[in-house]
């Protein structure tokens, strides 16, 4: 049996792959703690996993804050700022659990982490939970606040590394709170959204094949693993049987929902999304989250509205799946072998809504563009639409079949032995 510690900071798309991770580690017989936000412990806790509270907490319920890191220009700044600013608080949490500990796990932002298991030189394995965050020069992404440079990506890869080198210059000031940290320890000051993220034992891409392939500029040490799965709250354990009758009583609705984070700032998505219904007859389920999402309070029959639903027992279920691209909620859309139509509001979501539009699985439609006649469109174009069909549920087998969770601790097992 060995200590695993594994850190991680975000959304429930940032904590939920970890924690299937960590479920199938226990079930090897290891000791699993999950050190992130103080405002996940009820939710580790309740999986009879051991928790580790590690600041920054990330304030998902703060509708300011979630508006600031949803900004289009500034966003991404402000979250890389927001949690390596808290380095030396996150150093200090994880001080004592990560030297004792067997071997870490880091989520891409777990800079002091990364910092203690260099100063230990402990085994170390860092993930990847998106193709975004390989910057790859030949299969960039699209940057959240860039998009038009994806349009030079016909140019070849010496465009885009001149442009990730500009980028990393450019974020140095971002993160110098953790240059300063791993110099005070000895430690190369490398930058830790590019090359120091990545561990130099292995690297697990917690993504699907079908989503991108290994790159020759990834790092060679890279072991795509599929998307580990979870998504279940521990008091609900079961469908809601509102959802159940709902389902049975006529054909499969489109199925509108924002993740975990972007549903607090959806705006007037839900009321636009009413309208889209109204217009196509369909009939639909709003997934909205713990606001009212300005709605009526009486709606249609053939309109449902729930604060949440597992992905994995509604999406299966579904026409269409609506949703923002969040990596966990895109991950949940092409297991269910279902379409996609995106609307993508920050982050990597802007990647991950154009790989599923490459690979035939999605329409994507821009936040700003997002209203009743736009996505009525693009929504008729995917209902029915058998080549989509085809492709959406040839990828839902193939990503049915990867088993992240069970990939992803097969391969720090094998870390932990090669590196004992």
């Amino acid at each position: 049996m060995a200590s695993i510690l594994i850190n991680t900071f975000g959304s429930y798309g940032d904590l939920h792959p970890y924690l299937a991770i960590a479920l199938e580690l226990k079930q090897r017989g290891h000791s699993v703690t999950i050190a992130t936000c103080p405002l996940y412990h009820d939710k580790v806790i309740a999986e009879g996993l051991l928790f580790l509270p590690v600041r920054p907490d990330i304030p998902i319920d703060d509708l300011e804050f979630i508006r600031k890191i949803f900004d289009p220009k500034r966003g991404s700044e402000r979250v890389i700022r927001y949690i390596t600013g808290a380095v030396r608080e996150s150093y200090q949490d994880l001080f004592t659990a990560a030297r004792e500990a067997d071997l870490i796990v880091t989520h891409p932002l777990a800079c002091a982490a990364m910092a203690i298991a260099g100063q230990f030189q402990k085994p170390w394995v860092s993930t990847v939970l998106a193709p975004f965050s390989f910057c790859s020069a030949i299969d960039p992404p699209v940057l959240p606040n860039a998009h038009w440079l994806i349009k030079f990506r016909s140019f070849g890869p010496g465009l885009m590394r001149w442009v990730f080198n500009q980028g990393r210059r450019q974020t140095r000031v971002w993160v110098q709170p953790v240059l300063d940290l791993r110099r005070e320890l000895g430690l190369p000051a490398v930058h830790p959204l590019f090359e120091g993220q990545h561990s130099p034992h292995i690297v697990l891409g917690l993504f699907s094949r079908s989503m991108a392939i290994p790159q020759t500029d990834w790092p060679s040490q890279t072991v795509l693993t599929g998307f580990p799965f979870f998504d279940r709250h521990h008091e609900q354990s079961e469908l809601d049987p509102a959802i159940e009758k709902f389902f049975a009583a006529g054909p499969a609705p489109i199925v509108f929902t924002l993740g975990s984070s972007a549903v607090t700032v959806a705006g007037d998505f839900y009321r636009q999304s009413l309208s889209v219904v109204e217009r196509l007859g369909a009939r639909a389920i709003f997934l909205t989250g713990p606001g009212e999402q300005d709605l009526p309070s009486r709606l249609p029959h053939n309109i449902l509205t729930i604060p949440y639903a597992p992905h994995s027992a509604v999406f299966p279920k579904a026409s269409v799946i609506v949703h923002q691209g969040g990596i966990g909620t895109t991950g949940q859309a092409m297991r269910s072998g279902r379409p996609s139509l995106v609307v993508p509001f920050g982050f990597d979501q802007f990647d991950n809504a154009e790989r599923l539009r490459r690979a035939g699985l999605a329409e994507v439609l821009p936040r700003a563009s997002y209203k009743a006649a736009g996505a009525q469109s693009k929504l008729a174009s995917l209902l029915g639409n058998r080549g989509v069909e085809h492709k959406a549920q040839q990828v839902g087998v193939e990503v049915r079949a990867e088993q992240g969770a069970v990939n992803a601790a097969a391969a720090i097992e094998k870390t932990l032995v090669k590196l004992k």
